[in-house]
């Protein structure tokens, strides 16, 4: 096979990223583009033989990129940053046109967001202490270890976002990375590693590399040299995860979507309470904060549901590289079959389809809202991961929280109100690692971001990332015993 493709001018490497060289595999899988189902080449595909090579290059490396001072690691953050900043342009129509997001917010939001993430853990890591404190007249200092090689395992929908979310903390703790990227969007995690090279990266401390799933997971995730892992992706494949890593006790961090809500109080501002539920038609809704439920108080339904249906009929579907899309494609044809095997479920079972409920032509699925569904149904219980919402109704406070966390996941909720005191008191009953109150999406990298109940394992973000990259060291120093005379 040829070791470049070329996307929309841009040439991609499709072998693996491996101790600072491209390495091919004896096997190959075909990348295709969502937005058209166009082959874009033949990807390089791993498997235990890789693995090993990419955990034994970041073991390598590891000890001289762990002793290497925080500034000149900083340095390199910032200079990854930089090489991200030149190429946004490529970066975002490569990311398009491989996983269907919509070029606009590429540009504008996410690859400016994938170089914010270098520069913050950066600049964090600078700053990164502890004071030191006194336990009867002893000095304790705690220090942040570098841990040591990280398995960093990636989703589709916001590839290099998602991926430099933990990249950019785990080598800014001055650990080394091992990324496998989703097998259906691989291209710029290929492309970040030749940015990184170009920083000036040590070989070695970052490695990419390319496969189906267990392939080269398993491999991965059970290594045990291994003394991080951090996954963004689906319950079933944590759970395989978790029972790889519990041979080693390998410490894990896992983001796992969730079935979030939206609850929308009679005395919210209702304009802004319909932006907010159109908004999660974003990313054709394979967004795992998404508030797909639609909590709505009953003595205002007719009317919410009358300004939703309007602003969300006007959403324009199509090929998300045209400026004037609002809506792209799905990720992959069995994403749509699963999408629309939901919502024909539910519409079998009683549910009823106010806009939507279809597919359309290729990868592309209606936006659609649900009404008339069942507390404990399927789509409302399980993640659909397109854009497909249901809509419910509550007459009080009480019933809105308890319908809201009825499920088995707790990554978000979205409150709109008017009455700030309603706010304070629902959000504190909320099962939810994030709560957003009349906003959504907003997100500093300064907070603690993570999900309760099966939507996630730990909390990463700031400090908190940090905490998990590295061991925590507390050195307890007693105040005699320096009188020694060592002549």
């Amino acid at each position: 096979m040829s070791d470049n493709i070329t996307v929309a001018g841009v040439s991609v490497d499709t072998r693996h990223w491996i101790g600072g060289r491209r390495v091919a595999s004896a096997g190959t899988f075909t990348d295709h583009s969502p937005i058209d189902g166009t082959a874009l080449g033949e990807i390089a595909r791993g498997g235990p033989a890789e693995a090993e090579a990419a955990v034994a290059a970041a073991r390598d490396a590891f000890p001289a990129w762990a002793a290497t001072p925080r500034a000149e690691r900083a340095r390199i953050l910032h200079a990854i940053a930089d090489g991200v900043e030149k190429r946004i342009e490529e970066l975002a129509i490569v990311e398009t046109t491989d996983n269907g997001a919509l070029l606009r917010s590429h540009r504008r939001g996410v690859m400016p967001r994938v170089a914010h993430n270098f520069r913050f853990f950066a600049d964090w890591l600078l700053r990164l202490d502890h004071e030191d404190f006194e336990t009867r007249g002893h000095t304790n200092h705690v220090s942040w270890d570098p841990a040591g090689p990280c398995v960093l395992i990636t989703p589709w929908n916001a590839p290099l976002m998602l991926a430099t979310w933990k990249v950019a903390p785990a080598l800014a703790a001055g650990d080394t990375v091992v990324l496998k990227p989703a097998e259906w969007s691989p291209l710029t995690a290929s492309l970040l590693a030749d940015i990184a090279a170009e920083a000036g990266l040590p070989a070695g401390v970052l490695n990419v590399v390319q496969g189906y799933g267990s392939e080269i997971g398993d491999a991965l995730t059970s290594h045990p040299d291994v003394r991080r892992i951090s996954f963004t992706g689906s319950v079933p494949t944590a759970k395989r995860i978790a029972a790889s890593a519990a041979a080693n006790l390998t410490p894990l961090s896992l983001e796992l979507g969730g079935k979030s809500p939206l609850l929308v109080f009679a005395d919210a501002d209702l304009d802004l309470a319909v932006d907010l539920a159109v908004e999660q038609y974003d990313n054709a809704g394979q967004v795992c904060l998404a508030a797909t439920r639609l909590l709505v108080e009953e003595s205002v339904v007719e009317e919410f549901t009358r300004r939703f249906v309007a602003k969300a009929s006007a959403l324009r579907q199509g090929d998300p590289r045209d400026e004037g899309t609002d809506v792209g494609p799905t990720i992959h044809p069995r994403q749509l079959e699963k999408i629309d095997g939901f919502v024909q479920r539910a519409l079998a079972a009683g549910a009823r389809a106010v806009i939507g409920g279809h597919r359309k032509d290729g990868q592309y699925y209606a936006p659609t809202l649900l009404t008339d569904v069942v507390q404990d149904s399927e789509i409302v219980q399980e993640e659909v991961f397109g854009p497909v919402l249901t809509l419910q109704t509550f007459t009080d406070e009480d019933e809105a929280v308890r319908l809201a966390d009825d499920t088995r996941f707790g990554l978000a909720a979205t409150v709109a109100t008017g009455d700030r005191e309603r706010a304070e008191r629902v959000t504190a009953h909320l099962v939810a690692g994030t709560v957003w109150v009349n906003c959504f999406f907003v997100r500093d990298l300064q907070a603690p971001f993570g999900g309760s109940r099966q939507s996630g394992v730990g909390r990463e973000g700031g400090t908190w990332s940090f905490d998990f990259y590295c061991d925590l060291k507390n050195t307890v120093t007693a105040p005699k015993g320096w009188d020694k005379d060592h002549g």
